[in-house]
């Protein structure tokens, strides 16, 4: 199953600061090293086409949407995106409407990176501003205010660049029903047609994890509320949002229709996407459309500019294609329609997974109706372990996903 178009990723992992609960291949690093870093994703663009051929991938011209995520993208020079648009333009056909989208933290997007990212093409903003209670933002590793977003969405759609997120954790140190509610409350306000809300996941490699693990405050890891809270946090924002009429689509996200991010359904959809820079992923189908390469650049940063040009890769087969596609499916508020599935691979391949989403269905987990298999409400609280029902035969990980 080929398509005529693709998506293109491009990770830039520069930040000025490290957020607490952070374990991503991002930091703080030296100005000096954004031009080396862009010069190298533009050689990864000009070669893309080389490595594709090489390994008998299907590599379309044609792209629909691009994203730069971080780290923080808006810390290049204009004139980096100058270089970097112009590198994929000459290279692909971006299409007239393609959705282009730049991760941004607050506060941290001068009036000429604007200007830049407008000339270069960019419709589409998604801000990290995960607390609008000042307190809480600073603590975890931000730099801003809510004021400070505020009038960054206010530059943004005087730039002419209206369809914009804004990120929120559920679950932060210190947070409260009561902060939740008035983050929620001010998000609502701005009226962005787009919302992410994360439950936050304490990873062992963040300082907020090391910080759980062995005791200490200096990063109030004792102040971060308990699972059954952060999940009435969750349960809090999905109801809220819908009411606004920004409707959930997926576990984290929320839009208005037709304000969802175009960029991250490729992911859930299996659809094929080029990843640049460092740590950023790929999925490509070969030729012929039977198998997907899944593939990943380094996230050794100096190796990465001295010219790393290696990528894990996985080859997946069926089987383990129809594991993707209930597990990034059941992702979605669409949910799994099995006999798509059969359709694609066949009944033989696709009737063991079947039976483990009946078994879900049994024990609350899922819902099956018109044919379509979909989380329900408790599912969603645990939806990692759910997924891993549908890896039990072969012993696989679930991809990880960002909203």
């Amino acid at each position: 199953m080929l398509e005529s178009s693709i998506g293109i990723y491009v990770s830039v992992p520069f930040c000025r600061s490290k957020c607490t609960y952070c374990n991503f291949a991002s930091g703080v690093y030296p100005a000096s090293e954004h031009a080396r870093y862009i010069a190298r994703v533009i050689e990864e663009v000009t070669g893309a086409r080389n490595w594709a051929e090489k390994l008998a991938l299907d590599l379309p011209h044609p792209v629909d949407t691009i994203y730069l995520g971080g780290g923080t993208p808006s810390l290049l020079e204009p004139e980096l995106f100058e270089r970097l648009f112009g590198a994929i333009r000459r290279d692909f056909d971006v299409a007239a409407d393609a959705e282009i989208t730049v991760e941004c933290a607050p506060g941290q997007l001068p009036q000429a990176t604007l200007d830049a990212m407008a000339s270069a093409g960019v419709n589409r903003v998604s801000l990290g501003v995960q607390s609008f209670i000042d307190k809480e933002a600073h603590e975890s590793g931000r730099l801003h205010g809510r004021a400070i977003v505020l009038d960054d969405l206010r530059r943004l759609r005087a730039s002419g660049i209206s369809n914009l997120n804004v990120d929120l954790i559920a679950g932060l140190a210190g947070q409260t029903f009561a902060s939740w509610d008035e983050s929620l409350g001010v998000l609502l306000d701005s009226g962005v047609p787009h919302a992410s809300v994360y439950m936050l996941e304490v990873d062992e490699d963040s300082r907020l994890g090391r910080e759980l693990m062995a005791g200490g405050a200096r990063y109030r890891a004792g102040l971060v509320p308990t699972d059954d809270a952060i999940a009435q946090m969750y349960e809090t924002a999905i109801s809220r949002l819908e009411s606004a009429g920004l409707k959930q689509y997926e576990i984290s996200n929320f839009a208005q229709p037709g304000s969802e991010s175009r960029h991250n359904l490729r992911y859930w959809q299996r659809r094929p996407y080029l990843g640049l820079g460092l740590d950023a992923s790929s999925m490509l189908r070969d030729r012929e459309g039977e198998f997907v390469l899944r593939a990943t650049t380094t996230d050794d940063l100096k190796g990465y500019l001295e010219g790393d040009t290696a990528r894990e890769t996985a080859w997946l087969g069926p089987e383990r294609q129809v594991e993707e596609a209930w597990f990034l499916g059941l992702r979605t508020n669409a949910g799994v329609d099995p006999s798509e599935l059969e359709e694609e691979f066949g009944t033989e391949s696709t009737a063991d997974s079947v039976g483990v989403a009946e078994g879900l269905v049994g024990d609350g987990l899922l819902t099956q109706q018109e044919g379509r298999f979909r989380l329900t409400p408790r599912g969603r609280l645990i939806s990692n372990d759910i997924f891993q029902e549908f890896l039990a035969e072969t012993g696989h990980e679930a991809l990880g996903t960002s909203g």
